[in-house]
């Protein structure tokens, strides 16, 4: 394995050896890996990563970050251990089998604060369900690590503004799994909004995005016993005391969806689940990545005596200081649609569910996941346009930003108003009122009830992030 190091310091020596062979020309921000390394720099010369969370997300995105040349995955961790015995078995199955690398050592860990401890790991993927985002981020960020974090970026919009706080001050790189940011596959995202953006739909006047909804489990909440490979005291974290129940946590045979995406105590359900896919990519397109909306008008029903207890059906309405209305329904075809005085662009996926168990919104027929009122919307690009900047590749794009010390394309301050405007739209379908937001102050102007829901209380104080951050000077 390779010896202790820190990114930083390997990146301060390179730039001396850079400026050392080619004199007064100035190192450029953005620095090719193949500059730096060539195709396959050794272990000893990449970004020591360790993955937190092993299950559905976790494995795929741990899979991502191994794929690319500028990473070497030295560390997992979780709180079930047949998760974390196949992640170890996983990665070590990987590096292994790949030409020219040495057998990986492949540390596993069940407390994350000793993956933390170690001064050689250089960043960590954070994929734990949406209720320990926000904690981890933060111990992570106070430790010195780079950070990628699943979408949403927090579970609430308190712990959203706490953790972009934190990542500034300490000047980490985070980049959030907003994966319809990049390139691959998703281009079509880019694409729409790009021509919103630009004004190839006019002047634009409504968002419409759908998001499918999730539908009632029909059964009934029933404690069960804890399995003794799961650490569930642990796992609860912040979120109130309750029972274990298998249906609300993940599945202990496979890697299938979990059951706590549709538990309100450790996520919102689909309003920031996907909303935080869509919204982002509507902020992108309205110019409203570091804004947010001025009033939201929600409603909703939500699931009661039943395992499961998010929203089901819902509409939500927004309306953003430029004067466009942004409209979350589950009847819309899961996507988004923008909406101008002269003509339309709405992108998706593609033709398939959002997950395969997934709800999806309605039964429409199968339809490109780009589309135009006319050809010339997407096509007729001035040379005068805004772009987006590239980014083939969501994982490879936070390596990158990590050695450049570049924002990533999908960067704290932007993912932060994102989670945000979902979380408020969720605040007004539980109110089931019409509510003014401050995208100023990041709150509900004289509106005690709703500021309320902002945050939650710490189950314990050991979950206070505001606590743990005041500890570190940072309020």
């Amino acid at each position: 394995m390779s010896q202790p190091s820190d990114v930083s310091t390997r990146r301060t020596l390179l730039k001396r050896t850079l400026a050392t062979t080619v004199g007064a020309i100035a190192l450029p921000t953005f620095i090719p890996r193949t500059f730096l390394f060539g195709d396959e720099p050794p272990p000893s010369r990449r970004i020591q990563v360790a993955q937190i969370g092993c299950g559905r997300m976790g494995m795929a995105d741990m899979g991502g970050v191994m794929a690319s040349t500028l990473s070497r995955v030295v560390a997992v961790c979780d709180l079930d251990r047949k998760r974390l015995e196949n992640a170890k078995l996983a990665v070590e199955k990987h590096y292994t089998a790949k030409k020219g690398e040495s057998v990986a050592e492949v540390k596993a860990y069940h407390d994350y604060h000793e993956v933390l401890a170690r001064p050689d790991i250089d960043a960590v993927i954070i994929s734990t369900p949406d209720h320990w985002h926000a904690q981890i981020a933060v111990e992570a960020a106070l430790a010195g690590k780079d950070l990628y974090v699943q979408k949403p970026l927090t579970y609430s919009i308190a712990e959203a503004i706490a953790l972009r706080k934190v990542v500034q001050a300490k000047q980490r790189i985070l980049q959030t799994g907003s994966q319809q940011r990049s390139e691959s596959p998703f281009t079509s995202f880019r694409i729409a909004s790009e021509a919103a953006r630009n004004g190839r739909l006019g002047k634009l006047q409504r968002v419409l995005i759908g998001i499918g909804r999730d539908k009632r489990s029909g059964k009934p909440p029933v404690a069960q016993p804890v399995p003794s490979t799961f650490d569930y005291e642990t796992w609860l974290g912040c979120a109130p005391e309750q029972p274990y129940m298998e249906g609300r946590v993940h599945p202990q045979g496979s890697l299938g969806r979990p059951g706590w995406i549709t538990t309100e105590d450790f996520g919102l359900g689909m309003i920031t689940n996907w909303g935080a896919h869509h919204l982002d990519i509507a902020h992108w397109g309205m110019g409203m990545e570091l804004g947010g909306p001025t009033s939201i008008q929600g409603s909703a029903t939500f699931m009661k005596d039943d395992l499961w207890t998010v929203h089901d059906n819902y509409h939500v309405e927004m309306q953003y200081a430029n004067g466009v209305v942004v409209e979350l329904d589950n009847r819309h075809e899961n996507g988004i649609r923008f909406e101008g005085t002269d003509g339309w662009a709405f992108c998706k996926r593609s033709d398939a569910k959002v997950t395969a168990s997934d709800g999806n919104a309605g039964d429409a027929p199968k339809v490109e996941p780009l589309r135009a009122s006319k050809p010339s919307v997407l096509t007729d690009v001035g040379a005068q346009d805004q772009r987006w900047p590239s980014s083939p590749n969501h994982y490879a794009d936070w390596l990158e930003s990590i050695l450049s010390r570049k924002a990533p394309i999908a960067p704290v301050e932007q993912s932060a108003r994102s989670l945000e405007a979902c979380a408020a739209a969720w605040i007004a379908m539980k109110l089931q009122r019409k509510l003014t937001w401050d995208p100023v102050t990041e709150s509900f102007p004289g509106d005690a009830e709703a500021n309320a829901l902002c945050g939650r209380p710490a189950r314990k104080p050991i979950y206070d992030i505001h606590a743990i951050m005041a500890k570190a000077g940072i309020s």
